[in-house]
């Protein structure tokens, strides 16, 4: 919001640096985005109006205009401005002027014509950021003369100084971000109010004087009827008389463009100026054009159209905003039932005031806050009047605003000018100024300060809030009717805070030990994360909807949950495992020229259900169940990445997570339908499976590569590790607990021992067999190769293992060491039928 510094000086005798004002109000929670100087660099520019506008061969955005300067000559400028016309008066920069910023005009050709200047928006004035067109003056009289009418106002004359034309003087515009919760900061005196109240100056909000009676409205007197109160809880009306519509005085006008609008006419332009002074908007009529003389205020039918001021048809009630919105426009319509505005946000076309206008119906009233903001979203509309009805005006500041328009349209309004004495008030369920106890104790327990009952009385009562005294200690602050963003006790003291300042308020740290704490599933969760990113994976994000055809190529067999309402038709399917998903991931990359990568994701999946839980589900609630797990799963394609590297990768993030009691089973097939396992290698994978109850919590291995093909990856030349784990019970599985233990002082002994071993032995069971032989000397147990080839037989394979031995209190002997090593052998050969390879 555009706030000149000249209007908030009608309240309160504000002085001072504008650079410490703006300081002032960013400390009230009222952000000055910037700070603008205005009526400096304007004493070159002139009146001119515009006597010809034609077009420029070869050019379809810039036109030749032929003004009148005020020397009686026509001068050519070329201009890309279209929002003004013949007759118009339009602010010239002539060759040789400069504009603020040390912007000088010069003569420059055109595709061929010659600029003699430059026709100027109100944003190269600096007066506006308005740089959609030619600032407009207004329209001149016909034949070109300047002439004084009633109230000492006149029309500028070609060739007059824009400055003395506007009235304009050196003066300062604040843009201030009004946050939705301050309602009466919306308005120059809201502004003021509280910016006096912080710098303690006496701010008076003026009372208009009653203006002079009128006749009274030709004909039967003016009905208003409200059908629906609850969209509109008071309407007021009154018949102005006499009216002659004209332009707006230079000084209305100034701070209109000041304030970034347009001035039309003095009847449109005193509503705006109230409504930007007091925050209250109000509506005119042209009282001729409303048939029979009245208005009717109810919901609009759905699919009522009507046709507003912007020339825009708008059909009402033809859609919901959310499910619980029933759809109820409030519109007005003249007394016979016919809508010629919609309520709170955009008058009709139909009934705008125009040249002939003389006898004025004009509105003020109160519309319900979310109403007006539920028909703006619906329809697509937004007005300056429709941005503060939806944030809540004060409902008794209805009259206080009439009056002031009428002040500021007799300045121009005629001779004639009256206003009819036949005021019509239809009030409905209009909202009242609530009492909020306040306890003194609370604001200094919440702000950290030291104020007694008078000190939070003096904050308050500067912004309109009434202060009675309950007891000692207890403040009943009666909030006043323009603030309905107060209600309860902590909006008080957020106002005491405002007031107070917030750079004055004790720094305190939050005490309560469990703000922001993860739970520990959560606190685990990310651990895991952090552990498989350090594999020099990337995290990947898949969509949960796949294919029909995604779960066969992966190899998962055919399936799943189907979605009765994709988002697309060819994406269906609930996905089972995290698998086709990170493939898909690796083939994009793969096209890409990115084939050494490594993703993971953290998502869940969704399992065919179980037969029996499902009825046994249904029975109980009448609800169908989805089995949903949250798994981790990890594809790794990297150079030399296999079936070893996605193994290497369970058992550290098995190390460091503590997890226990988690066997890896060789066999890809999980015939139970889990999904864990299908898909890959049939014997370069294997399951986890939980030791205490036999469930398969995951696989870990190599993708077939007849997968890897059927997702266009190169299975020939490149192979993919996988692992995949149901996160919820890994994290919610046994785990050993933390023990310190002693570090041994002697030197340890290393054993490399290799056995060869039949395919179907788990290398896990050798590494079991290993560690009870060893005992508790065993510090440290690692494969560190597997080897098929020459020497080794047909269906068997070599694994070899470094065993490190180490003893606590002495350095072990050969002889212990010897037998140690024997001992371990003698164990494997005997469980397993191995043999060791020398």
């Amino acid at each position: 919001m555009l706030v000149p510094l000249s209007w908030l000086r009608d309240f309160a005798p504000f002085e001072g640096d504008p650079t410490s004002l703006a300081a002032t109000l960013d400390d009230l929670g009222l952000v000055v985005e910037g700070v603008r100087h205005v009526g400096k660099g304007l004493e070159d520019v002139v009146v001119a109006r515009v006597l010809e506008i034609a077009a420029i061969p070869g050019a379809d955005k810039i036109r030749q205009v032929m003004v009148d300067a005020g020397d009686g000559e026509p001068l050519s400028v070329v201009c890309g401005a279209w929002n003004f016309a013949v007759g118009d008066l339009v602010p010239l920069a002539p060759v040789g002027a400069v504009l603020p910023g040390d912007f000088a005009i010069a003569k420059r050709k055109m595709k061929g014509v010659v600029s003699n200047g430059m026709l100027c928006s109100a944003a190269e004035l600096e007066l506006t950021e308005d740089h959609d067109g030619i600032l407009v003056i207004g329209p001149n009289e016909p034949d070109g003369t300047a002439k004084p009418t009633a109230g000492g106002y006149r029309v500028p004359a070609p060739g007059e100084r824009f400055v003395d034309a506007l009235g304009i003087v050196s003066d300062v515009v604040f843009d201030i971000a009004v946050e939705a919760n301050r309602p009466d900061a919306w308005c120059m005196a809201g502004v003021a109010r509280d910016l006096a109240a912080r710098l303690r100056l006496p701010f008076t909000m003026p009372e208009a004087p009653f203006p002079p009676p009128g006749a009274p409205a030709a004909g039967s007197p003016i009905t208003i009827v409200v059908v629906d109160d609850d969209l509109c809880p008071r309407f007021t009306a009154r018949v102005l008389t006499g009216v002659e519509v004209r332009p707006s005085p230079d000084w209305v006008a100034r701070r209109l463009t000041l304030a970034g609008m347009r001035p039309i006419n003095n009847v449109v332009d005193a509503s705006n100026y109230v409504m930007l002074e007091l925050g209250q908007p109000t509506h005119p009529y042209d009282l001729d054009q409303v048939a029979g003389h009245g208005l009717r205020v109810r919901a609009a039918q759905q699919g009522e159209k009507v046709t507003t001021l912007d020339g825009v048809e708008r059909t009402l009630g033809d859609r919901a905003i959310v499910p619980s919105d029933d759809r109820r426009d409030c519109v007005i319509c003249d007394a016979t039932d016919v809508p010629i505005g919609i309520g709170g946000i955009m008058g009709g076309g139909s009934t705008e005031i125009s040249v002939t206008t003389s006898r004025v119906l004009l509105e003020a009233a109160y519309f319900t806050p979310m109403a007006i903001a539920r028909t703006t979203k619906r329809l697509g509309i937004r007005s300056e009047a429709s941005a503060r009805f939806e944030r809540g005006c004060d409902p008794e500041g209805i009259d206080r605003a009439a009056l002031r328009l009428c002040e500021v349209l007799g300045a121009t309004a005629g001779p004639q000018f009256g206003v009819s004495p036949d005021v019509i008030d239809v009030r409905g369920p209009v909202p009242v100024p609530s009492q909020i106890p306040v306890r003194t104790a609370r604001v200094n327990d919440i702000l950290g300060s030291a104020l007694d009952d008078d000190a939070v009385a003096g904050y308050l009562e500067p912004i309109g809030f009434g202060c009675g005294r309950r007891g000692p200690g207890e403040l009943d602050v009666t909030v006043p009717t323009f603030r309905p963003d107060t209600t309860r006790e902590i909006d008080v003291i957020e106002e005491v805070a405002r007031h107070l300042g917030y750079s004055t308020l004790p720094r305190r740290r939050p005490a309560a030990p469990q703000v922001g704490r993860l739970t520990e599933y959560q606190a685990r969760r990310r651990q895991a994360r952090i552990v498989v990113a350090g594999f020099g994976a990337h995290e990947a994000w898949t969509p949960s909807l796949l294919a029909p055809g995604d779960h066969g190529r992966a190899g998962l067999g055919d399936g799943g949950v189907e979605v009765a309402n994709p988002l697309t038709p060819d994406e269906t399917v609930l996905r089972r495992s995290l698998l086709p998903g990170l493939l898909k991931a690796l083939a994009f990359n793969a096209d890409r020229r990115h084939n050494d990568v490594r993703l993971f994701e953290i998502g869940h999946v969704f399992p065919p259900p179980d037969a029996a839980r499902v009825q046994r589900a249904f029975a109980r609630t009448g609800d169908t169940v989805i089995d949903e797990r949250e798994m981790v799963a990890v594809a790794f394609a990297g150079t030399d990445d296999d079936a070893r590297t996605a193994v290497g990768a369970w058992l550290a993030l098995a190390d460091a997570l503590g997890v226990e009691r988690v066997d890896l089973v060789q066999s890809s097939v999980d015939p139970g339908g889990s999904g864990h396992g299908d898909g890959l290698h049939p014997s370069r994978a294997g399951r986890l499976v939980d030791a205490d109850d036999g469930g398969v919590i995951g696989a870990v291995g190599e993708v077939d590569p007849a997968v890897v093909a059927a997702f266009g990856l190169d299975s020939e030349r490149q192979r993919v590790g996988w692992m995949e784990v149901d996160l919820d019970r890994l994290l919610h599985g046994a785990r050993r607990r933390p023990v310190v233990a002693p570090i041994s002082r002697f030197p340890s002994s290393d054993v490399d021992l290799a056995f060869v071993v039949d395919d179907t032995v788990p290398a896990t069971e050798v590494a079991k067999s290993l560690r009870r032989a060893g005992g508790e000397l065993l510090e440290s147990l690692e494969l560190f190769d597997v080897y098929r080839g020459p020497g080794v037989s047909a269906g068997a394979r070599s694994l070899a293992y470094r065993l490190r031995f180490c003893a606590l209190d002495h350095t072990l002997t050969d002889q212990e060491v010897q037998e140690l090593r024997q001992r371990c052998i003698e164990a494997v050969e005997s469980s397993h039928g191995a043999q060791l390879r020398g």
